[in-house]
């Protein structure tokens, strides 16, 4: 199973808190991040993360791109609602592929919990079946 992290600068260190907090559910799996945010959280926690390019020269993009491979079984995506991007259209563009394809995908804290807590009870093991 591979999660894919992504976190605007406004939530990276939350993204690295609760990265920090699960890692021992985290370190079971493959993780992806674009640039920054797999940085910080590799450097957190010592998990070992495929880092792509920074969300601003388009590694939400490859994220996006493995979606569409169905090569992502969930995507941590911790967003600002309050501070709009100027690269909001990929942004919904990630949500939509996700959607179309499946997979799970938290957006907040609060979602990104339960999907930890899915995947540590299994909830989520269809995601191999799919594959």
């Amino acid at each position: 199973m591979k999660i894919a992290l992504i976190a605007h600068d406004e939530k990276k260190e939350l993204m690295v808190q609760f990265c920090i907090a699960y890692c021992g559910i985290l370190s079971r799996y493959s993780i992806c991040a674009t640039g920054t945010t797999g940085k910080l959280v590799a450097e957190a926690t010592g998990l070992e993360i495929q880092r792509f390019l920074s969300g601003s020269q388009g590694g939400d993009q490859q994220i996006a791109a493995q979606i569409a491979y169905n090569e992502i079984d969930m995507l941590l995506f911790f967003r600002d609602p309050l501070n709009p991007k100027p690269l909001e259209p990929n942004d919904m563009n990630l949500l939509r592929l996700c959607d179309m394809h499946n997979i799970p995908v938290a957006t907040n804290i609060a979602t990104a919990e339960m999907l930890i807590h899915g995947l540590e009870r299994g909830d989520l093991d269809w995601r191999n079946i799919v594959k």
